[in-house]
């Protein structure tokens, strides 16, 4: 019997490739037409390999990109970019179909809900409070709350603190087998995989589950 369901954010409560893949194609799309010498798709393969190199998450990024092809910011180009990028990801952030309601369900059934991310508190919080899920955990651990990123064991140690539930009364849901379900299986936590926003593979990790949608986690619980 569970009496927690903890969550991965990116993949799993949002399809963040989705909108990361859309949010830099208008931005390069917007430098490229701003100036910077390079064709679109070959611009968008940059920027992709400059995040392989520094973090899906810096915030920089786009000032990197300038510095490589220009050697300098161009501020006019820069904020082209980031507009272009904040009103395509602005579309984007709403969670995968049937999140809120089962959310909803598993709140109805008394259990505790929370989330361990990758992602900074602030990027994580915002977030939440777009999709207008905020207030449906009990427990949120970002990068910045331990500075640890999954499997390391500290997160899902501090989740568990937090809860004040048994591992083996968890469930956690994410879709990097190698990050979610390798550090939950080794807090002693059960797991299940997030088919529908699996983008990374990996046939040595298997969760105790596999969910091809979200609202399966009902036919779990």
């Amino acid at each position: 019997m569970f009496k927690a369901v903890l969550f991965d954010l990116d993949n799993t409560l949002i399809d963040f490739t989705a909108m990361k893949r859309a949010s830099c194609m208008a931005a390069v799309t917007a430098m490229v037409s701003a100036g910077v010498p390079l064709e679109r798709k070959k611009a968008f393969e940059e920027l992709f390999a400059l995040y392989g190199v520094h973090g899906i998450e810096n915030t920089k990024i786009f000032q990197k990109f300038l510095k490589k092809f220009l050697g300098k910011i161009d501020y006019r180009i820069l904020s082209k970019g980031i507009s272009a990028y904040r009103k395509v990801q602005h579309g984007f952030l709403e969670p995968y179909p049937g999140v809120r309601s089962t959310l909803v369900r598993l709140k109805e059934k008394s259990l505790k809900l929370g989330i361990i991310t990758d992602a900074p508190r602030l990027k994580a919080w915002v977030r939440l409070a777009e999709m207008n899920l905020e207030d449906f955990f009990d427990t949120v651990v970002t990068l910045d709350d331990t500075k640890k990123l999954k499997p390391h064991k500290i997160p899902f140690q501090k989740a568990i603190k937090e809860l004040e539930i048994l591992p083996s009364e968890i469930l956690f849901v994410g879709d990097n087998p190698g990050r979610d379900i390798l550090g939950a299986k080794r807090a002693g936590m059960k797991t299940a995989l997030a088919k529908y926003g699996q983008v990374f593979k990996n046939s040595k990790i298997s969760a105790d589950f596999e969910l091809k949608k979200f609202s399966d986690l009902l036919k779990i619980i």
